[in-house]
């Protein structure tokens, strides 16, 4: 199972941001210009936006687009969940970048389970948890 994420309109800027946050990469992406959802009726301040993308990072991967114009993506009832293998402060160094521009939710600290565990709302509205084993 792969998570799939929607944007409106900012999916390029979000997969930057989250390149330069995680130091992952797009590794594909696809542009509405030429696709078959290229019709008369898609406005052409879309044609140049993300119709489908695939980022990875250290393994693990998402997909992402943005949503067909006149559509707006809600976010509710889930996160993303970056584990982070290694220490604690790789962990906090995810996590605050994540966070930049966005609201932290939860602290980056040491819960009761044990680890590192923390919780933000990214820039874009996007819902992380961020954990670490140490």
């Amino acid at each position: 199972m792969e998570t799939y994420v929607f944007f409106n309109g900012t999916c390029e800027e979000a997969l930057a941001f989250y390149a330069r946050a995680l130091g992952g990469k797009t590794v594909a992406l696809m542009r509405y210009e030429g696709s078959p959802m290229d019709t008369p009726e898609l406005p052409a301040n879309w044609k140049q936006k993300v119709m489908h993308s695939t980022f990875e990072c250290e393994g693990a991967r998402f997909m992402a687009s943005d949503t067909p114009p006149g559509q707006h993506p809600g976010y509710s009832g889930f996160s993303l969940s970056l584990y982070v293998p290694g220490d604690a402060d790789k962990g906090r160094r995810a996590f605050d970048a994540l966070a930049e521009g966005g609201k932290v939710t939860m602290p980056y600290g040491p819960p009761f389970w044990g680890g590192h565990f923390g919780m933000l709302t990214d820039r874009f509205g996007i819902p992380w948890m961020v954990s670490t084993e140490h």
